[in-house]
This record gives structure tokens, sequence and C-alpha cells, in this order.
């Protein structure tokens, strides 16, 4: 038996404003009951895809399957999705229960299967008493349940999501985050949910698709993502990351930095003295005396302290490489016992699976 089609796949999808390229040559595909995040700045293409998949934009090349129908020139009321945007877009002259409704008293339904769709989604929404309120009369983060009862109310085989959250205030935002996904993992509904929040894609998503500029930079689980970024945009642009100038060494597994020779992960093979770029996380660079059990080690100098709550931030500068500096999280527990401040020497560790080269031309 041949597996079952993706429930979307992208072949090709290129899309211009005049003169202005908001995408170029994306392909990609969405499995079924899958949550999928497209992540990227502002201007990188990641709405108007979504708007093509919904058929509220049309592409000027390529194709959109949709459980592999082919529905690149039908309009949106024929694609069987439902979609929730960042401004709610609620009718404000009805009643939450008529919100919800809207979109299923066309299809036909007698009234009490109607009656008994909205109060089903109410309950699944933690909504009820709020039945016969308006818009108005509700929070930023009732009005995006509202609005997300009224999107799965005709049962649709797609839920498109822009940027849902951003409206909200970082704790109604996080809170709603987990019920969306834990919602969605119960009815198994495909997902895809634009946002430039990498936190929220993180916390939330199967796959991360991350753009740039119009095209897709990697596809990857959370963790690939994060850990193996496969340019330097993925790297600076999902969490944050240290980038260090270095030269390539004969061996393919070291690079210096300053006057010093590390063991990296093995790299393409470049000429030595090549420049290159050494990327690492905060929270992977090793301080004190646990940094003597590594092969990478380094003399640094503390130039601030900054407490973030559950870690401490330290900027740190290398001694044997002058103008290079690097932040490192420290464990609130484990800065206590640093017993560092400013101007204090500190050794610095760098695990080798925690390194990540990239050419020093590269995007």
């Amino acid at each position: 038996m041949s597996a079952a089609p993706p429930a979307v796949a992208l072949d090709g999808i290129a899309k211009k404003f005049g003169e202005y390229v908001a995408l170029r040559d994306v392909t990609l595909s969405v499995e079924a009951g899958e949550f999928v995040c497209f992540l990227g700045p502002s201007g990188c293409g990641k709405t108007t895809l979504l708007r093509i998949i919904a058929g509220l934009e049309r592409q000027n090349l390529g194709v959109v399957r949709m459980a592999g129908r082919d529905v690149s020139a039908l309009p949106p009321k024929q694609r069987n999705y439902g979609i929730v945007f960042q401004s709610y877009a609620l009718f404000p002259n009805l009643s939450v229960a008529r919100n919800i409704a809207y979109g299923i008293e066309a299809r036909k339904m007698s009234k009490a299967d109607v009656d008994r769709r909205v109060n089903e989604l109410l309950g699944l929404m933690g909504l009820p008493r709020h039945k016969h309120k308006y818009p108005a009369q509700l929070s930023g983060g009732e009005q995006q349940r509202v609005a997300l009862a009224r999107a799965l109310a005709p049962s649709p085989s797609l839920l498109l999501l822009d940027e849902p959250l951003s409206a909200l205030d970082a704790r109604v935002r996080q809170s709603l985050r987990r019920e969306i996904r834990d919602l969605q993992r119960r009815l198994g509904v495909t997902t895809i949910m634009v946002t430039h929040d990498q936190e929220e894609a993180l916390a939330m998503a199967d796959r991360i698709v991350v753009m740039n500029h119009g095209v897709v930079e990697q596809v990857g689980t959370p963790v690939e993502v994060y850990t193996r970024p496969l340019s330097r945009f993925v790297a600076r642009f999902v969490g944050q990351m240290n980038f260090i100038a270095a030269t390539a060494c004969t061996e393919a597994a070291q690079v210096k930095i300053g006057d010093t020779v590390i063991t990296c992960p093995a790299r393409e093979p470049l000429a030595p003295g090549t420049a290159v770029t050494i990327a690492v996380r905060p929270e992977e660079i090793i301080v004190g005396t646990g940094a003597l059990a590594g092969v990478n080690h380094f003399k640094t100098r503390v130039q601030s302290v900054q407490f973030l709550g559950p870690f401490t931030r330290l900027l740190l500068s290398l001694t044997g490489a002058p103008g290079t500096t690097l932040e490192c999280d420290v464990a609130a527990g484990a800065f206590a016992a640093l017993e560092a401040g400013e101007g204090d020497d500190l050794t610095l560790g760098l695990k080798p699976e925690a390194l990540r080269v990239f050419p020093t031309d590269a995007s």
C-alpha cells in the first residue's frame, strides 16, 4: 500500500510583488497531524507563504497540493481549512456563540446540530460561561480562544495560524501556546503557524521552517534547528549565539583563535589560514574549575556581570585573542560558587561537540 500523501505539499513556490521577490522556489511538505511553524524575521516571506496555502494570495510559480489534490487555482472556500489571525477578526456585533457558529450556519446544518457544535467548542476552549457575551467584554486571550473555536467549528483538515499570539502579553501568551499545542495534539489537526518568536516555535512545533529573504534556510525539529544550525543566519536567529573569528588549520578538526589552537567538529577542507567563524551557545560555555576537564581552554577576564533571574550572563574577553568577547550563561547556583566579579580572571572551556564552524562569508 502506498503511503498517504502529505497534508500540504508545496513545489517550487515563487511570488513577486512588482520587482520585490517575496518567495523563491519554496518546496516543502507537511504531514497529516503535524504542527509546523514558519519562523523568520519580518519580511522573510512566511506570511505570504501561509496566504498562498490559504488561497488568499496567488503564487507566480509552483504548485500547492492538499492531501494529494492540486488546489493551486482553487478559491479559499474550496480548500477546507480554518484560519486564525493576529487581530482575531471577530464580529463585534455578534455574541461569542454566534461568532463560533458563523462558519457552519451556511452549511445547511440544523439549528440543533449548530448549537451542539458550538457548545462542544465552548467546552473545549473553557468558554461556556462566556457564550452570550460580546467580543468587547472578553480579554485578549479569551477573544483568541473564540477565534480558534470559530476556525475549528467546520472540522477543517488544516488549521492556519497567522501570528496568533503576538498581540497578547507574555504571561497569557505562554499559557495559550500550551493550550493550543495540547488542543492540536488531542484533535490531531494538521497545523501551520507563522511566528517571528523563536521561543514560541521551539515550544510548540514538531518541525520548524526557518525562512530568510524568501527562501527556506533550514527545516528540522526544534532540537535539530537549535543544536545543529546549518547557516550563520539560523544560528544567529534561533537563540543566543556567540560568533568567534578563527582561522583554519592544517587538520580538518582544528582551528586557531588568536594564538590558541582548538579542536572542533571536522569541517570541509580549507587552505590553512582561511578565515572561518566559530559559533557556540552561551549556555554551552564552561567556566571555572570544570573548564579544565576539556581539551579547549582559554584564559579570560570578566568584563561585565548581568543578573537575569535563573542565570547570570557574563561577558568575557579572551586573553589570547584581543578584541574577542563571549557571552556565557551560568546557572544561579553555579555562579555563586564561582565567586567571580567584574575584572576577575576565569578559565573558559569550549566542548568540541558544542562548536559549529561556518565559512566567514556564509550568511
